[in-house]
């Protein structure tokens, strides 16, 4: 089933990253975590549709989008960053397998937080982000998503690591074996889950180093379910 959503506000997150609120399709229902996919209903662009991660949660009233733009590659995205309000969009099915399965580390890549922003925002919403913490990559701090948001979570752990950028009180790099190391050997009885979301060779690199410390398959949770 599809829906065609009027866009009703859209403002900057960072320099190139957008939150864009659309009307809600009545009788719509997803889980925190959740995606679909999106068309801008505009001349030349009707058949190229992307997949877009929900950030507003399921009882709200509208939805609400967050998306990273990359006006270089003339493409989508560079579309998404020239709407106005009043523009619409075409959705489709809801699907995804990312899901809050408990507690644990989410870890991020750059726009890949956005799967982690509606579960974070509940668990804050309900007082259930202890024992959470939040690992986001990025090439500099300006991109660090919502930095504001996960600061002023106070119960949230956060662990920032930047890799075109020194920032004091930053570390700088990657997500590597030794920086994983550090949340697995802190798990306590070892019940935590490891959320991965972000470009594929991250994902696959944090995926073997997490099962190289032997964390189980069972407690590693990505968009492909494996």
């Amino acid at each position: 089933m599809t829906h065609l959503m009027t866009l009703r506000h859209i403002s900057k997150v960072t320099p190139d990253t957008y939150a864009l609120r659309f009307d809600k399709p009545e009788g719509l229902s997803f889980r925190p975590g959740q995606a679909t996919m999106l068309t801008v209903m505009k001349d030349g662009w009707k058949d190229e549709e992307r997949p877009f991660t929900f950030t507003s949660q399921p009882e709200d009233n509208f939805l609400e989008f967050v998306i990273k733009t990359y006006p270089s590659h003339d493409g989508v995205t560079e579309q998404i960053g020239q709407l106005v309000a009043g523009d619409t969009v075409k959705m489709s099915d809801v699907w995804g397998a990312i899901a809050d399965k408990g507690p644990g580390i989410f870890i991020a890549g750059g726009a890949g937080i956005t799967p982690f922003i509606p579960i974070l925002r509940n668990r804050a919403k309900t007082g259930d982000l202890k024992s959470c913490t939040l690992v986001f990559a990025a090439k500099t701090a300006q991109d660090l998503i919502l930095r504001e948001e996960w600061d002023a979570m106070r119960d949230l752990n956060k662990h920032y690591i930047l890799s075109e950028e020194n920032v004091p009180d930053l570390d700088h790099g990657q997500i590597d074996l030794d920086v994983l190391n550090t949340y697995v050997e802190g798990e306590g009885e070892g019940s935590h889950h490891f959320y991965i979301c972000g470009p594929d060779p991250m994902i696959n690199s944090v995926r073997e180093n997490l099962l190289a410390l032997k964390v189980s398959k069972e407690r590693i949770v990505t968009e492909d379910g494996h």
